[in-house]
């Protein structure tokens, strides 16, 4: 889901074409809500919405709810973004279907599938429905889009009978979806006996989804170096829409001052259109690399090269696979987390309960999700961290992530852990070294209710920004969609909650880092930690040593004195306060910096304007600062991405 965000510019392509609109659309599943006395929530909640879920989950199901099973009988991979044909054969379980029970055949609601429809041969999407069982007569309408309802309208269904779906058999075919994967699903539901409840069958038959050709490339280094040091360029295509691509063939030029690095770097056929690099930085300096391509430019972020550099890692630390609401597998979502976007750290949050499978429900989920992200983890090159999303539509969304690689669902949906406080309690009872962080805080979704005061052992951090947009302030740079007053992090900031700035992407299309590509907005982690393992991570986020970018590589320095970004400080001596230290702010962007800004308790106490280059420092010595301040600095480029550091706290 998106919106409320300024559009991002467009970048000269590879290839003829461009991204879409993305829209991510929501289906209610399972029973209908209670009917009762609504009582108070904060504004924004959707209780509904929960009690709908809540119904889903504890609902009950009759025996021939969700039975059968199905397979393709026809069909093979496609090019994302193109058309395509599939035959499914579903075959009835032990109990049948009876008549006044249905069949719904559904594609992903996500990504830009086209609508099973029944009544026009000429449109996309046409299917075609029939059985092999006599005396049976089903009706095909559709339910809502993204489905078709099968109606056993002269029954039953019998045990073994089939239905044949087949899906885009018309001339325009069906449109498939736009993000590429290797086990897209295809879902079938079962209303057994008619009463108007329905569960997913046990297993979904699946497609293979290809990239389109490459059209775009990447190029990340390491943000900061030290003189003399070697590290690695990532190199890597994508097409239209941001998807990895699986091939590309030719020559990419490499240039950067003050590196030495390949003037050239071959991609040959077969090979996959990612390769790393060897460089070394031969001076300081901010350094860029250009690669050239076809006639086409793309930069690397910018790399400060020194002799004290800090090691900057960049993550995304939210983010979702098509086991839930998203697209790809656990297992492609890391790898284009680590090869493609090359981040340090990533984590996959899939929902507790929301989406097509819920964790909560089907722990073979989870489980799957575990093995993968231990199987991913690297210390010291690339971290992966275990997680999922406790999806409260009463409270907000806040994502769990743990850090020893093991830990439990605990359902927004279950009385125990249906508040933020049973949520922690849960955690501490566990014994668990983990985080919560809660997202999209303004508005989007749903916003975070802070007046449930954060629980500071397990949530020091909030996610400021995302592709939902920018949740700072109402009037801030890319603002998210459906904002809510006095739910932003100035909000909370005010009433005393001492949170540091992360970003996350919050990607539902497999593009974990780059989630602002054909975006209005994304966003990322910068952790200022020690070193790239699990331990020294969550002690840079638990001392709030990050900041948050809109999806960019900024670079971002900010201090009080010797104080870190995230420190908590003492008042200045009232007998010495001339020697009190100031604040200090340094950026170096991806794009001219229009303006550095030093935000003191809501209100832009200093400002600077940018000068069309890349670097903009900032200094202000308070002569105010007193018990309860807080200050963070905020950079926007002219392109209107912005970052955002954590702030000086003064207790």
């Amino acid at each position: 889901m998106k919106g409320g965000a300024a559009p991002r510019a467009a970048r000269s392509r590879l290839a003829l074409a461009g991204p879409a609109a993305i829209v991510l659309a929501v289906v209610a599943l399972g029973a209908r809500p209670q009917e009762g006395a609504r009582p108070r929530y904060q504004d924004g909640a959707k209780p509904e919405q929960h009690e709908q879920m809540r119904a889903d989950k504890h609902g009950s199901y009759g025996p021939a709810d969700g039975g059968g099973s199905a397979r393709m009988a026809a069909g093979a991979e496609a090019v994302a973004g193109t058309s395509a044909r599939y035959t499914f054969e579903f075959t009835a379980g032990e109990h049948g279907i009876a008549a006044g029970g249905a069949l719904d055949f559904q594609v992903s609601p996500f990504w830009g599938w086209s609508d099973p429809q029944a009544e026009r041969p000429d449109f996309p999407g046409f299917t075609a429905v029939s059985t092999d069982a006599a005396g049976v007569r089903i009706a095909p309408r559709r339910l809502g889009p993204t489905c078709l309802r099968i109606a056993i309208e002269e029954g039953p269904l019998p045990a073994g009978g089939k239905v044949t779906i087949d899906y885009g058999c018309g001339e325009s075919g069906a449109r498939v979806d736009t993000f590429a994967e290797s086990e897209e699903a295809f879902y079938f539901w079962v209303d057994g006996d008619g009463d108007g409840t329905r569960r997913l069958i046990g297993a979904d038959p699946h497609v293979s989804i290809a990239p389109g050709p490459a059209a775009d490339l990447v190029v990340t280094a390491p943000s900061e170096a030290a003189v003399g040091a070697e590290f690695e360029v990532v190199l890597a295509f994508l097409d239209v829409m941001a998807n990895a691509a699986r091939d590309f063939t030719g020559e990419v030029e490499l240039e950067g001052a003050g590196l030495d690095l390949p003037a050239r770097v071959a991609f040959e056929p077969g090979q996959r259109a990612r390769q790393r690099v060897p460089a070394r930085a031969l001076a300081a300096g901010v350094r860029t690399i250009v690669a050239r391509v076809r006639g086409v430019e793309r930069a690397s972020n910018p790399i400060l090269v020194s002799e004290n550099p800090r090691r900057v890692l960049w993550a995304d630390l939210h983010g979702h696979s098509q086991l839930s609401d998203g697209t790809a597998t656990p297992e492609e979502y890391f790898e284009y987390a680590r090869d493609v976007a090359a981040l340090d750290v990533a984590a996959l949050t899939d929902h507790d309960h929301w989406g097509m499978r819920k964790l909560d429900q089907e722990p073979e989920l989870w489980r799957r999700i575990g093995a993968v992200t231990a199987l991913m983890n690297e210390p010291g090159r690339f971290t992966t961290l275990l997680g999922y999303e406790w999806t409260s539509w009463l409270h907000g969304h806040r994502h769990v992530l743990y850090f020893d690689g093991e830990g439990e669902v605990f359902s927004s949906l279950d009385p125990p852990t249906d508040t933020p406080q049973g949520l922690w309690r849960s955690l501490e009872e566990l014994g668990a070294r983990a985080l919560t962080v809660p997202h999209h805080p303004g508005g989007g979704p749903v916003p975070i209710d802070w007046s449930i005061a954060p629980d500071p052992r397990f949530e020091p951090v909030v996610e400021i920004v995302s592709v939902h947009g920018s949740s700072e302030e109402p009037r801030g740079p890319r603002t998210i969609y459906s904002p809510v007053r006095g739910h932003f992090v100035r909000d909370a900031l005010a009433r005393g909650h001492r949170l540091g700035f992360i970003g996350s992407g919050d990607t539902h299309n497999g593009h974990p880092g780059l989630g602002h590509l054909g975006q209005p907005c994304g966003g990322v982690a910068a952790i200022l930690a020690a070193e790239n393992t699990r331990d020294a991570i969550l002690e840079a986020l638990r001392a709030r040593t990050c900041y948050a970018t809109s999806g960019p590589r900024i670079l971002v320095w900010f201090r009080l004195g010797a104080a870190r970004m995230g420190s908590r400080v003492a008042p200045p001596d009232p007998e010495h306060a001339e020697r009190a230290p100031g604040y200090a702010g340094f950026v170096i962007g991806t794009a001219p910096i229009a303006r550095l800004e030093l935000v003191k308790n809501g209100e832009v106490a200093a400002a600077v304007e940018g000068d069309g280059s890349l670097e903009l420092a900032i200094e202000w010595r308070d002569p105010g600062r007193a018990r309860g301040d807080q200050v963070y600095l905020r950079a926007i480029q002219t392109d209107t991405h912005a970052a955002w550091a954590s702030p000086i706290f003064t207790e």
